[in-house]
C-alpha cells in the first residue's frame, strides 16, 4: 500500500486507524474527525480520499488525484460556513446572493487550502454553515459519476451548523448511497446532535509537537527558522494558534508579558495598567486573552522551576524573574491563579469590561506579596 501520509506531521494514531480501515475493505460512509484547529484533519481527510481511490488507472487516477486536491466536483464536495448574501433566503442556493468581491474571495481561499493544507480559510462573516450548503449535498450524490471508487462531502467547523441544518444533514446520513463518504472535521463535536455523531466513525486528532508546528511553519509558510522554533512552544499543538500569535507581534507580547509581571509583583499598578493598554489598542480583546494565556504559560514555569523541571520553558529568556518569584513566594498556591485567569478568559466573551478584567489581572499578581 502507497505511504499517503508520509507527508502528514504527526497524527501518527489516526493515520493508523484509517489504514486498518482501507485495509478491511469495510468504509463508513461517515467520519467525524475531532480536534483543534491547525492540527491536520483537513491533510489527513484528503490524503484518505486520495488512499480510498489509488485502485483506479492511468489517466484516471492522476484527474482524480488532482480533482481531490484541488478540492474540486465531482470528486470532492468542500462545504464550509459562508457570509449570508443581501436580501438571502433559505430558498437560495449558497452562493446565490452573495456579491463578486465574496465570490472573488471566497475562490482565492479555496485555492489558497488547495495548496496548502495546513493554511486556515478565513472569509469574512461567515459565521455559520447554511442549511442551503447541506441541502446541495443531494444534488452532488445524486451526480452520476462511474469513473472514480469513492466521492468525498468534507464539512470543514462542522459545529457551526445550526440545528435545522444538522437535521438536514442526519437525512443524509440515515440512507447513505455507495461510494460516498462524509468527513466532518471540528474542534466542538459536542456541539453536534448525539444522533448525527452516533452515525460517525469517530477520530481523535491530538495536538502536534512543538516540533512538528515548528516544521510546518518553515515549510509550508515560510517562517524564519528561530522564530518558528520559539513560537511552537506557545502554539498549544496547533499550526493555526501559532500563525495567529505571529500575526499579534508575538515576540512583543513575550517582552510586555514579562514587563507586566515585573511591575504588577512590585506593585506598580499605574505602570503595568499603561503597558497593557498600549498593548491592546488595536485589537483589545484578542489583545487581553492572548496576554492572560501568556502569564499563565509563565505560571506554568514556576511550576517547572520549582520541582526542577529544566526542560521546555516558556519564557526561556527571562528565568531571572521565575526565580526570583520562586525564592520569594515558594508557598503561593499557583493553580488557584491559573483558574482564576482561566475565569478571566471566559469574561471577555460575555462583554465585561476589559478595564475591570485588566485591572483584577494587576490586582491578583500583586498581591502574591501580600499573601
Amino acid at each position: 500500500m502507497d505511504d499517503f501520509y508520509s507527508t502528514v506531521y504527526g497524527q501518527k494514531n489516526a493515520i493508523t486507524t484509517l489504514q486498518k480501515i482501507q485495509e478491511s475493505k469495510k468504509i463508513p460512509h461517515a467520519f467525524l474527525f475531532d480536534g483543534q484547529n491547525g492540527v491536520g484533519k483537513h491533510f489527513v481527510a484528503i490524503q484518505f480520499a486520495k488512499a480510498l481511490n489509488s485502485n483506479l488507472k492511468g489517466k484516471q487516477l492522476s484527474t482524480t488525484f488532482k480533482r481531490i486536491e484541488k478540492l474540486e466536483i465531482p470528486n470532492i464536495k468542500y462545504i464550509v460556513p459562508l457570509p449570508r448574501g443581501r436580501g438571502e433566503t433559505s430558498e437560495d442556493s449558497a452562493t446565490a446572493k452573495l456579491s463578486e468581491d465574496q465570490l472573488d474571495c471566497i475562490k482565492k481561499e479555496f485555492e489558497n487550502k488547495s495548496k496548502n493544507p495546513y493554511y486556515q480559510i478565513y472569509i469574512e462573516k461567515a459565521n455559520n454553515i447554511k442549511i442551503s450548503s447541506i441541502r446541495d449535498i443531494k444534488k452532488f450524490v445524486v451526480l452520476n459519476y462511474d469513473d472514480t471508487s469513492y466521492r468525498f462531502i468534507l464539512i470543514s467547523d462542522a459545529h457551526l451548523m445550526n440545528d435545522e441544518a444538522q437535521n438536514a444533514l442526519l437525512k443524509s446520513l440515515e440512507e447513505p448511497p455507495d461510494g460516498i463518504i462524509f468527513i466532518l472535521m471540528t474542534p466542538f463535536k459536542e456541539r453536534l446532535l448525539t444522533t448525527i455523531q452516533s452515525r460517525c466513525w469517530q477520530i481523535k486528532f491530538e495536538p502536534l509537537s512543538d516540533n512538528s508546528v515548528e516544521n510546518i511553519l518553515t515549510n509550508k509558510f515560510n517562517i524564519e527558522s528561530d522564530l518558528a522554533k520559539k513560537v511552537s512552544v506557545f502554539s498549544d499543538g496547533s499550526v493555526t494558534n501559532a500563525l495567529d500569535l505571529l500575526e499579534n507581534d508575538f515576540e512583543y507580547f513575550m517582552e510586555k508579558t514579562i514587563e507586566i509581571l515585573r511591575y504588577s509583583l512590585a506593585r506598580h499598578y499605574s505602570t503595568a495598567f499603561q503597558i497593557i493598554n498600549e498593548l491592546s489598542k488595536s485589537n483589545p480583546k484578542k489583545s487581553v486573552t492572548i496576554l492572560i494565556q501568556f502569564i499563565n504559560k509563565w505560571l506554568v514555569d514556576v511550576v517547572k522551576n520549582r520541582i526542577n523541571y529544566e526542560k521546555n520553558y516558556y519564557f526561556k529568556d527571562a528565568l531571572d524573574i521565575v526565580e526570583k518569584f520562586n525564592s520569594k513566594y515558594a508557598n503561593i498556591n499557583i493553580e488557584e491563579i491559573y483558574k482564576l485567569n482561566d475565569r478571566l478568559v471566559q469574561t471577555i466573551d460575555r462583554n465585561v469590561s476589559l478595564n475591570i478584567i485588566t485591572m483584577n489581572i494587576i490586582f491578583e499578581i500583586a498581591s502574591i506579596g501580600l499573601k
